[in-house]
């Protein structure tokens, strides 16, 4: 099953109406368009309709979630634009204004005719005109082109009227004239859309990890981000990257113009001449040979442990429904505090979950399942991988399935007249729009600047250095992993590996996933937790992947999520999901993709749109994708900017 059917279906699941496009269980088909067969019975506002083409376009492109969240911001604010044309009281974004250097004429008194028409007419025009420029060169262009002709169709627009003189009061021209002043303005925003969003200085001081060999030989900074050398190389959109290495996406990403953020979150620091701008600057994170390095190592050694949690056939259960997960009160203030916030041995963080569902006033009915089952298909879950629309494009997804619930009512911030669906759909895209813009500009300003270092680099190149923790035992190193009996151990003289010659003797070996060579067939295999060699250590990932290539710190999803959560309670007044929660059925032996599994029948469950982007979280420290390190600042920063974004989006209304 793909990773965009697993989104759709969660979506589908979770507010108990069907959504199209989710037939197929094969990752190599397309999925069906999203925009021809809306299945609600009440009637798809023009708005949503296009963010469908928009998100489907975002499936079949490159996974770029920086320049995607740039996409969904600007054709938020273009919609939002040409309903706010027509309104005697709302300030429009772009469109006669001038932002950040760039003037986008308008003359409002030439505008006649029908508002509703008038609105449906140039969001469509500038929609169309705006999908086609900025995925013009996606290796999906061919589809995406199809979609939106089709809409244009279904619509009943001619493709062939692409004047932008609206003087006459046509609401086409201004469309068309809306989708000049976003393209234009996108090829003067930092975004550097000129050269493919390509950075212009940014240079790794690390050379590959070349992950077919065991260790790290060739780190020189354990501080510092690593690209991988693979024989393939993937990206999580599904598409091969040529050279078995990829480059550092959006180093420079801080640059962008942003949003809601301020001078006053801004910071703008200089490496070799060059400027790196970062926004609510976290400080540095934990470094080795400093020190912090204490809880570098005891943060990294975390995920190692977290690793052995991903095999359902260890007899550990746990609790995942909302009666003993989520419901987090405050996060760690220092880093020292993670320890105390997550449960490193066992799993988990500090949430403990809530008694009872306040809108139905019931208890919440705890689910039992085995621990192994429910971190794989967190980390699977929430992972980026083929035919998904990227982590600020999930939050789209959550944002008009819940808006589909038949109880969902559309009033701004939860009260007052209901807006009806173009009016309302309109106002959420740009707040959710300018969070998630504000999100990639903010977390990927930090990683281009503290360029820091990824798990898998991490735990190989300290594993092939020794252990830590003891001067009198074996292959003590001061740059080696920290020993945790039960975890992380040395190998012994009749230890399995130890090798035919004892060549492994007193190296360091972790029980953890075995990785995906130990996966004969995704369909029937899995891997299984067992003692490896930390040297050969691999994040519960594809072969072809591994890991992300930019820095860790901090975490994208981490920030993505926490801000469109923020945006979604303050924009339905509630911060629970519709019903108080939601929920995603995980069949048996049929949602991983990785590897088969899970063994039993598993159900997400959150309450609160904060449970959801809290999990998600989790699912990058079970995936072996990030450390506490990278988490914590994510969702702190993430909370930040989605609360000034939506302020910033409501000042226009």
């Amino acid at each position: 099953m793909s990773l965009h059917k697993k989104i759709l279906t969660f979506l589908a699941v979770i507010i108990a109406i069907p959504l199209a496009g989710c037939s197929g269980d094969s990752d190599d088909k397309d999925p069906a368009p999203l925009v021809v067969e809306l299945k609600d019975d009440r009637p798809k506002s023009i708005a949503r309709m296009w963010n469908e083409v928009l998100l489907e376009a975002i499936r079949k492109d490159f996974a770029r979630p920086t320049s995607h969240a740039r996409n969904l911001f600007h054709s938020s604010a273009m919609m939002y634009d040409a309903w706010a044309a027509y309104s005697p009281t709302a300030n429009t974004y772009l469109l006669g204004k001038t932002l950040n250097g760039y003037s986008c004429s308008f003359n409002k008194s030439v505008l006649i005719g029908d508002k509703q028409i008038a609105r449906e007419q140039a969001l469509s025009f500038a929609m169309y005109r705006f999908i086609r420029h900025r995925f013009r060169y996606s290796p999906g262009a061919e589809y995406i082109y199809d979609q939106t002709d089709k809409l244009m169709t279904q619509l009943k627009y001619s493709t062939t009227l692409t004047s932008r003189d609206y003087s006459n009061g046509s609401a086409i021209g201004l469309g068309n004239h809306l989708a000049d002043c976003y393209i234009q303005y996108g090829l003067s925003d930092g975004a550097s859309e000129r050269v493919d969003y390509a950075n212009l200085y940014y240079k790794p001081v690390n050379p590959p990890l070349i992950m077919a060999s065991p260790g790290n030989p060739s780190v020189v900074d354990m501080n510092r981000w690593q690209p991988l050398g693979l024989l393939t190389f993937i990206d999580q959109a599904g598409h091969v990257v040529p050279g078995g290495a990829a480059n550092f996406l959006s180093a420079e990403w801080g640059n962008v113009k942003p949003f809601a953020l301020s001078e006053n979150d801004k910071t703008t620091y200089s490496r070799d001449g060059n400027d790196f701008i970062v926004y609510h600057d976290p400080g540095s994170p934990p470094l080795m040979g400093t020190d912090s390095e204490a809880i570098y190592k005891w943060a990294f050694s975390m995920v190692v442990k977290w690793a052995s949690h991903l095999d359902p056939r260890d007899g550990v259960m746990m609790d995942i429904s909302p009666a003993s997960t989520g419901n987090i009160e405050q996060f760690p203030e220092s880093f020292e505090q993670h320890k105390g916030f997550y449960d490193a041995l066992n799993g988990g963080d500090a949430g403990r979950g809530r008694t009872l569902n306040p809108i139905t006033g019931k208890p919440y009915t705890p689910q039992i399942v085995p621990r192994g089952d429910y971190a794989r298909v967190l980390a699977e879950f929430w992972a980026d991988g083929p035919n998904s629309e990227a982590p600020p494009g999930h939050w789209f997804v959550i944002l008009n399935t819940v808006m589909d619930h038949p109880e969902f009512k559309k009033k701004f911030e939860g009260v007052g007249p209901d807006l009806g669906s173009m009016e309302y759909d309109i106002k959420a895209y740009f707040a959710l729009g300018g969070a998630m813009h504000d999100s990639a500009v903010t977390a990927w300003g930090i990683k281009g600047w503290y360029d820091y270092i990824r798990p898998v680099s991490v735990i190989r190149a300290m594993s092939a250095a020794g252990q830590s923790s003891d001067p009198m035992k074996p292959s003590f190193s001061v740059k080696g992993m920290p020993l945790e009996p039960g975890y992380i151990e040395l190998v012994g003289a009749n230890d399995p590996l130890a090798g035919n010659n004892g060549e492994n003797i007193g190296k360091v070996k972790v029980k953890s996933w075995k990785g995906p060579s130990y996966v004969t067939d995704p369909k029937t295999s899995y891997a299984g937790v067992d003692w490896i060699l930390g040297e050969e250590w691999w994040p519960y990932q594809r072969a072809s992947f591994v890991t992300p290539p930019f820095a860790g710190y901090i975490s994208g999803h981490s920030t993505f999520s926490r801000a469109g959560a923020e945006v979604l309670t303050a924009l339905t007044g509630s911060p629970y999901f519709p019903g108080g929660m939601s929920d995603f059925k995980a069949p048996k032996n049929e949602f991983l993709v990785f590897e088969d599994g899970p063994s039993v029948d598993i159900t997400l469950q959150w309450a609160t749109y904060r449970d959801a982007s809290d999990q998600c979280s989790l699912s990058r420290i079970w995936g072996g994708i990030h450390p506490s390190l990278d988490d914590i600042p994510g969702r702190r920063i993430g909370e930040k900017i989605g609360k000034d974004a939506f302020a910033k989006a409501k000042s226009y209304y």
